[in-house]
């Protein structure tokens, strides 16, 4: 078991990272070298992507992927690194939200000290579960991770944008009823993943009372523009993760149809890569 007195005060660290203004940036990880290249750039933390994870194992995105199986991936993260870690567990890698307590501290056993929970319900009779079921999972995690002794942050995250859900006029009155209610019950912050035009992020700074986390993508504000706008983290999900797979494409169409190898140049250097990752080893 991880100490719990050496994790909460990585917990505290990383919860003071979180500014209105002065955005915490996070360029997502999704293994050991993604995460030692990610801390070696100079991130403040590290958060895991769902995604890139999930795809790294070979099984699809959405809360296919097995609580061991996603939590054993973290633990390698979070011991390979210097740096706090923050882990995206989906809705919970549990079916029933008092199940969400052996995730809570299986992440904590894993070494991390935050956790992305989401409100979309992949195998559910709607796109996103019902404000008060989701506010009691949010309420396990911050029980749990309380009666463990480390104060983990409980990133809750919110779908309506990202997917869709419900009248575009209504969504912003709607992510702020959600807000508030995952925030009483215990969340630290929100994350509204989907949301980047200025004036729909500026509301959610306004209306949020907790720090607002977006995601960006190419198109989207500067990290100087989301900070103008009182964003308090930025991260990436599994932007780099795709934008990695897409070199592998392009690198191994362009060698079996071209016989060329343009798409290799630009690559880390051997030995420097060697001493990066071969650290701790």
């Amino acid at each position: 078991m991880t100490n719990r007195t050496h994790l909460n005060d990585r917990a505290m660290a990383f919860r003071s990272q979180h500014i209105a203004g002065r955005p915490l940036v996070l360029p997502n990880a999704w293994d050991v070298a993604s995460a030692r290249i990610v801390a070696d750039a100079g991130a403040a933390a590290v958060a895991t992507t769902s995604a890139g994870l999930s795809w790294d194992l070979g099984v699809a995105d959405g809360d296919r992927l097995g609580r061991d199986e996603a939590l054993d991936a973290v633990a390698r993260i979070a011991a390979a690194v210097d740096v706090p870690v923050t882990a995206d567990i989906e809705s919970g890698y549990a079916d029933a939200a008092r199940d969400v307590a052996a995730t809570v501290r299986a992440v904590l056993d894993a070494g991390a000290v935050g956790v992305n929970i989401e409100d979309a319900w992949h195998d559910g009779n709607a796109p996103l579960r019902p404000v008060q079921a989701q506010a009691e999972r949010i309420a396990v995690a911050r029980a749990t991770a309380d009666a463990e002794g480390v104060a983990l942050f409980v990133n809750a995250r919110i779908d309506t944008y990202l997917m869709g859900v419900g009248e575009p006029e209504e969504r912003l009155a709607a992510t702020l009823e959600r807000a508030a209610g995952y925030l009483a019950a215990g969340a630290d912050g929100i994350f509204v993943p989907g949301a980047v035009d200025p004036v729909t992020v500026e509301a959610l700074v306004a209306g949020v009372d907790g720090p607002l986390n977006v995601m960006a993508w190419p198109g989207a504000p500067s990290v100087s523009e989301f900070a103008a706008l009182g964003v308090a983290r930025i991260s990436v999900g599994g932007g780099i993760a795709q934008a990695a797979h897409a070199l592998v494409r392009r690198a191994a169409r362009e060698l079996l149809t071209e016989g060329t190898y343009g798409s290799l140049a630009g690559g880390l250097d051997y030995g420097e890569l060697n001493t990066l990752l071969g650290n701790g080893s």
